[in-house]
């Protein structure tokens, strides 16, 4: 690489940064103001409240957002460099609009690659604390009580759970269907179960079996019964946020599993996975987007392409949650949902790239 390009990724990764730590700062200045009735009513000390939440919270906000922060951070600088007529004079020293594109596109694929490594890696494990910070000390209201569940465990097997104690591990008026073909073969109904912590099974209590055979039905009663079934006390405290502390592996592991069970929050666990791919790449659309906007010389400065730029990365936000929420309440594939704001404005990317000044 000659001495352009380094200048450029010097002034694009200093930029970023700086933007990132200042709004950092300010977005812990407002999250403190926000929480800070729940710190002094839990009495947590300053210690848990930096080590255990903000050192935690910090990369998981700053790796959320920061395809929105690289592109603000290049559209300011490079609109500053298009009204100091640094822009001018490089394309009139013969260099292409492309080539000028390509460190910039240089520094977006280090901090795509980073943010993908933090987002399956490391990020996951960070935000156990800050969940577990959260449930404790913010969020402390938990629902103990889980109603109407509907489960497919393994295989042609299904549970259903009139309603589930999770604070005492019981689920009353349960019900265990084995199927075959499509074919119903057999039935345990029971008043309620409870989860044996000790010996790790079930015990079934007033248990009633019907087996179906081609000619008759066989009925056996009786008062409890110790079984071993495809299902844990933590599958009933799954929610969105648990799929934040997995890594990439862990999570498509979970997903396999959830799929077999048919559980009705498989949406938002596929979404998650894909975004964690489709965010990077975002950083390489935007950051083109920027150049491309930035590098024109308007009157007015460097601050009607950063007005410009705020309402492009809003109407990314705004797309994306549009998008996603056809994929939670409609029939649109999650991949899809998640990937049309990409492809959408890559579009947008190539088109301002052509027109962009030569």
């Amino acid at each position: 690489m000659k001495r352009f390009d380094w200048y450029i990724i010097k002034k694009f990764l200093s930029t970023f940064l700086f933007t990132l730590s200042l709004i950092l700062v300010i977005v812990i200045v407002f999250d403190i103001s926000e929480k800070i009735d729940d710190f002094l009513r839990s009495e947590v000390s300053l210690n848990q409240i930096i080590f255990q939440y903000y050192l935690n919270f910090i990369p998981y906000f700053a790796n959320l957002f920061s395809p929105l922060f690289i592109f603000i951070s290049v559209i300011y600088f490079t609109s500053k460099m298009a009204s100091n007529s640094e822009i001018i004079a490089i394309l009139n020293s013969g260099m292409s609009f492309t080539r000028l594109i390509r460190p910039f596109i240089i520094s977006a694929i280090f901090l795509a690659i980073i943010s993908f490594v933090f987002g399956n890696f490391i990020i996951p494990e960070t935000n156990k604390e800050r969940i577990d910070f959260e449930n404790k000390y913010i969020k402390r209201k938990q629902n103990k009580r889980v109603k109407n569940i509907h489960l497919q465990i393994q295989k042609d097997q299904y549970i259903y759970i009139e309603s589930y104690n999770k604070s005492k591990d019981i689920g009353y008026k349960f019900t265990l269907e084995n199927f075959k073909d499509n074919a119903l073969k057999s039935k345990l109904s029971a008043n309620y179960i409870q989860y044996d912590t000790i010996h790790k099974n079930w015990i079934i209590k007033d248990y009633l079996i019907r087996i179906y055979n081609e000619k008759n039905e066989e009925i056996t009663k009786g008062r409890q019964l110790d079984t071993i079934i495809n299902l844990k006390p933590s599958d009933f405290s799954k929610n969105k946020s648990l799929v934040e502390t997995m890594g990439m592996k862990e999570l498509n592991e979970f997903i396999v599993e959830e799929e077999i069970k048919g559980t009705s929050q498989i949406i938002f666990h596929k979404i998650e996975k894909y975004k964690r791919l489709a965010n990077p790449f975002s950083t390489i659309v935007l950051t083109i987007i920027a150049v491309a906007i930035g590098s024109r010389r308007l009157r007015g400065g460097a601050g009607i392409p950063l007005s410009i730029g705020l309402i492009i990365s809003f109407g990314y936000i705004l797309f994306m949650q549009i998008s996603t929420t056809f994929a939670t309440n409609g029939n649109l594939s999650p991949l899809i949902a998640v990937w049309i704001p990409n492809i959408v404005f890559m579009v947008i990317a190539v088109l301002l790239v052509k027109t962009a000044p030569k």
